[in-house]
């Protein structure tokens, strides 16, 4: 028999609290919430001051206590990391069939993020050492998600944003960087050749997320640039995925 798991008090105590005062829409007083969860007064209020200072909790004018905007948040969060999480093997099996490593980046406010890598020992990550919100102009999966925003939201993006010399290929005018992004051969697919790091190469595409444009893509070396289209082809149909995975479980 292993040895029983140390248990926090204080924190069970607290969890008690928080699922007393959610199952009162208008609010329930500190008084109630011990009696409904078995703490002593004094402790109750203890516990429910702290949880008030750190916005799991809003006490009302009336004295009653409500859920507060911090569990709002981590509600958002986790519904994220859930969302992620479902499309995560579609990554991974991306990665298996072309030997790279896979990205997944989404436009929030107003920034380009990294939202997921899926890489390994056959299929390493590009080292970002840059970052990425700071590179969007040099990379694949940057230039997709620039490549969809309309042109006041692609416009604002540049004004707030220097277009730095990475590499010797790295696109610095931004009328450049339009121009390209308008007229790319591969589109709705765009490349990254060298741009963002000598001797690596990445093609990306759009996926959406309800309203909001991200990008999927991979990495892989130089030498194997001549595999651009098959690796395409292989893309698109993946974003689609990923795109309809995410709009299901909005």
């Amino acid at each position: 028999m292993g040895a029983s798991p140390t248990l926090i008090s204080s924190v069970q105590r607290a969890f008690r609290l928080l699922e007393a005062a959610s199952a009162h829409e208008n609010g329930a007083p500190a008084k109630q919430l011990a009696r409904e969860t078995g703490l002593p007064l004094g402790t109750a209020y203890h516990l429910l001051r702290t949880l008030v200072h750190d916005g799991y909790l809003r006490k009302l004018d009336d004295g009653g206590f409500v859920l507060g905007d911090r569990l709002q948040s981590l509600h958002t969060d986790g519904r994220g990391q859930t969302l992620l999480t479902r499309v995560r093997p579609v990554l991974s099996a991306l990665r298996d069939e072309l030997s790279s490593a896979a990205y997944l980046t989404f436009y929030k406010d107003g920034e380009i993020r990294v939202s997921e890598v899926v890489d390994g020992p056959r299929a390493p990550r590009v080292d970002l050492w840059v970052g990425f919100e700071d590179a969007g102009h040099a990379t694949a999966l940057g230039k997709a998600v620039l490549r969809e925003l309309d042109d006041d939201s692609r416009r604002d993006y540049l004004s707030r944003h220097t277009l730095n010399d990475l590499t010797p290929h790295t696109v610095t005018t931004a009328v450049e960087l339009v121009r390209r992004l308008e007229n790319t051969p591969l589109a709705p697919a765009v490349t990254d050749l060298e741009e963002y790091a000598l001797g690596t190469v990445c093609v990306a595409v759009p996926v959406y997320s309800g309203g909001t444009v991200g990008s999927l893509g991979v990495s892989m070396p130089r030498n194997r640039l001549d595999r651009i289209d098959e690796v395409r082809e292989r893309l698109l149909p993946t974003a689609h995925r990923v795109t309809r995975s995410l709009s299901l479980t909005m």
